[in-house]
């Protein structure tokens, strides 16, 4: 049988990837059915031939179809002009002078096309086009018996489901008609009969439910480990026949035929890159990708990776598209066609398929070789101190090798953030708990960073030197990946998720600070009890029991427990410029750890804060966003005697200062007269009379002259330092 060939490739067609015969009778395989000019993917509803010339037989998208001009010769058949120098009885005319010369200009001034023939995208990989097209459809074959399989054998689960609820049913309604008419029981026993039968029913409904979606999802991993590894044979068995023709030998290392065992990677993600601008034309292909139809695997990762020089780049170009794709949320129709572009993601439709088993099959597409890792991960729901001594936080995620080392990637967490404390409550309903944002911390993590939030269950994928213990795990501080973003560490290497506070209740937590992160980092904190919502005591927030600071180019809260009671303590941060924090908008922070506080005894009766703005206390906020030089006062808590000056060097045109006084217990209107603020040439001064001794809160806020905050035509003022004052008179 003599196939048809793909008019831009000249190879042999197959009827699952063809499409014709167009209009000229040509075929073209569904990768080259494509703009002659740019390449943009077409269909048969969007191409376009040249009717300049009948003789190309090319197709071209709406842009770049060739349009006549208005001096344009007219379209020609056999090499003759049709329509052109024939009269309309068949007979030539002598061309006239002016012909000869539009046609002499025309010929002078065409150029060739822009554009070399685009080659079929099959040239640029190892693997034949058409063989990994074919065994896809192999595997596509099985998947449409598996899911047949799933199909049936859910109708026969619920079919005898139904019978034996239905012989359950008609005993106990059979038993109870037996005792009603010995009068033991009546009609309000039998609405509570019906209510119990029915929970009843309902929970083994959903136990049947939640065991049959195990189920298919352990036959669904199977079958895809299985239909991975001989894709990757496929791909194996290219690379030695590549090898053995290749007599140069001066290439690149080429990819690994086997999988190497698990072992710490060669070199960290920093070493590979450092900004993910590096990875900017591959993302733009996968999200434009992902926006566009395919109708086979083989297409969609060919068109991916067209442009990947790297195996890091094939993989980020499929981390890509899966983080965009999101998933989880998106609606299949009951009679999804698994040809159709939606029927390549059917296994998420059926539940049975997530985002580390398709990462892993779209892995072996590519030709890399990915593994999917089981075990816990402090994921939605998990606090400091937790145990995993059940299956609430399994979970699972890939290690794909690249570059000759094992990478961790995890798909699911790339697509998602949770709402933390500062962005939802407990009332937030599930479906709205999860807010869909892509995050680079996941693709390449290393090992040191992973092992904080995922502890495999075999030891030896946790890829570290030295792998930890369950409990240590437990243990490790519970952080986000933003704290890795920003390049924090904590100052005491040994702090632990469950934080013991003193004899005095007073217990620290310590971050470091890198050098790009000290003139741009703002920090947050909520504190509350850690088995419950409350946030009080006594009528007092329980963040007046905090106080956070920067020492050097460290974030320090020192929390000072009130009661016996446990905590939690959440700790936020966020990069802003001093200019978007001039301008006085919100600033939305996000979590960057948690702790849970510990206070089993407590010798000493703890006193709040004076309340004062929210934020760090001292005056490294007020150098770092305001320019303001501190001259006098460096530490954020002052003994005083009952006069005291503040003074700052300003380094910035600022205009105005205003000080407030807080104190427990007094009001605040009655402290403003002991303090006023006064400005000579760049040196501003806080000056201060106390009535009483005790302790207070300084607040200090100010402008810039060029502000344009402004409500109702009154400048608005920006807190920018504060200072807890000991005052002895």
């Amino acid at each position: 049988m003599v196939k048809e060939l793909c008019h831009r490739c000249s190879k042999p067609v197959y009827p699952t990837d063809k499409v014709g015969p167009l209009k000229d009778s040509t075929y073209f395989h569904q990768g080259c059915f494509k703009c002659y000019i740019c390449g943009t993917r077409l269909a048969l509803k969007t191409y376009c031939n040249n009717r300049n010339d009948t003789d190309d037989r090319e197709i071209y998208c709406n842009g770049h179809v060739p349009v006549a001009g208005p001096h344009d010769l007219p379209p020609t058949r056999n090499g003759h002009p049709c329509g052109s120098g024939t009269s309309n009885g068949g007979f030539r005319r002598d061309a006239g002078l002016e012909d000869m010369k539009i046609a002499h200009a025309i010929k002078a001034t065409q150029v060739s096309k822009p554009y070399p023939k685009i080659k079929h995208e099959g040239a640029r990989y190892v693997v034949d086009y058409d063989a990994q097209t074919r065994l896809e459809l192999i595997h596509r074959r099985d998947e449409d018996k598996l899911y047949e399989a799933f199909d049936e054998n859910k109708k026969r689960e619920y079919d005898q489901f139904e019978r034996e609820t239905k012989e359950e049913w008609e005993r106990a309604l059979a038993d109870f008609a037996r005792k009603y008419q010995k009068g033991q029981v009546g009609n309000k026993n039998k609405e509570e009969l019906i209510r119990h039968l029915t929970i009843k029913r309902d929970k083994k409904l959903e136990t049947l439910h939640m065991q049959r979606k195990e189920r298919e999802r352990l036959q669904t991993a199977e079958l895809v480990d299985r239909q991975a590894k001989e894709m990757l044979e496929l791909f194996k068995q290219a690379r030695v026949d590549c090898s053995s023709g290749d007599s140069n030998g001066g290439g690149p290392p080429s990819y690994p035929t086997t999988p190497p065992p698990p072992q710490p990677p060669m070199c960290s993600k920093r070493d590979v890159y450092t900004n993910t601008s590096v990875f900017e034309t591959i993302d733009q292909v996968a999200i434009s990708v992902a926006q566009s139809e395919v109708t086979t695997f083989t297409e969609l990762i060919r068109t991916l990776t067209a442009s990947a020089r790297s195996d890091v780049e094939k993989a980020r170009a499929i981390y890509r598209w899966i983080t965009v794709k999101n998933l989880n949320v998106m609606q299949f129709d009951s009679d999804l066609d698994s040809n159709t572009p939606m029927g390549l993601l059917r296994g998420i439709k059926y539940g049975t398929e997530s985002y580390h088993v398709l990462f892993k099959r779209l892995c072996s597409y590519a030709g890399l070789h990915c593994v999917v890792i089981k075990g816990f991960s402090k994921s939605a729901g998990y606090q400091p101190g937790f145990r995993f001594d059940d299956n609430r936080f399994r979970n699972t995620w890939n290690a794909v090798c690249l570059d000759g080392s094992w990478r961790f990637v995890q798909c699911n967490w790339g697509a998602r953030h949770l709402v933390n404390a500062k962005e939802g409550s407990r009332s937030t309903p599930k479906g709205d708990s999860l807010r869909y944002e892509y995050d680079d911390h996941y693709f390449m993590t290393d090992p040191e960073e992973f092992i904080y939030e995922f502890f495999p269950q075999e030891s030896e994928w946790q890829l570290l030197p030295r792998p930890i213990t369950l409990r240590q795990f437990e243990s490790l501080p519970f952080v986000r990946s933003l704290f890795f973003r920003y390049g924090l560490s904590f100052t005491d290497p040994l702090l632990q998720a469950v934080v013991q506070a003193d004899k005095s209740g007073a217990a620290t937590v310590s971050i470091n600070m890198c050098n790009e992160a000290l003139d741009s980092l703002i920090f947050h904190y909520n504190l509350k009890f850690y088995d419950g919502d409350d946030s009080e005591l006594n009528g007092y927030s329980l963040k007046r029991f905090v106080m956070q600071s920067v020492v050097g180019d460290a974030a320090v809260f020192r929390v000072h427990c009130p009661s016996t009671r446990s905590l939690l303590l959440d700790i936020f941060a966020n990069a802003v410029s001093p200019g978007h924090y001039l301008t006085g908008q919100p600033i939305k922070f996000k979590s960057v750890c948690k702790f849970k506080i510990v206070c089993e005894q407590l010798n000493v009766i703890m006193v709040p804060l004076p309340e004062c703005a929210s934020g760090e206390w001292g005056p490294a906020k007020a150098y770092r966003l305001f320019g303001l030089i501190p001259l006098t006062h460096e530490d954020a808590i002052i003994n005083s005697d009952r006069f005291l000056e503040i003074k700052f060097r300003m380094v910035k045109p600022l205009v105005e200062f205003v000080a407030s006084l807080h104190k427990n217990r007094t009001d605040d209107r009655t402290l403003q007269r002991c303090c006023q603020a006064s400005i000579r040439g760049d040196v501003v001064s806080i000056r201060i009379e106390f009535n009483e001794e005790g302790q207070y809160g300084l607040d200090i806020y100010t402008r810039e002259s060029s502000s344009r905050s402004a409500i109702g035509g009154k400048q608005l003022l920006t807190h920018c330092c504060k200072y807890l004052i000991n005052a002895r008179m």
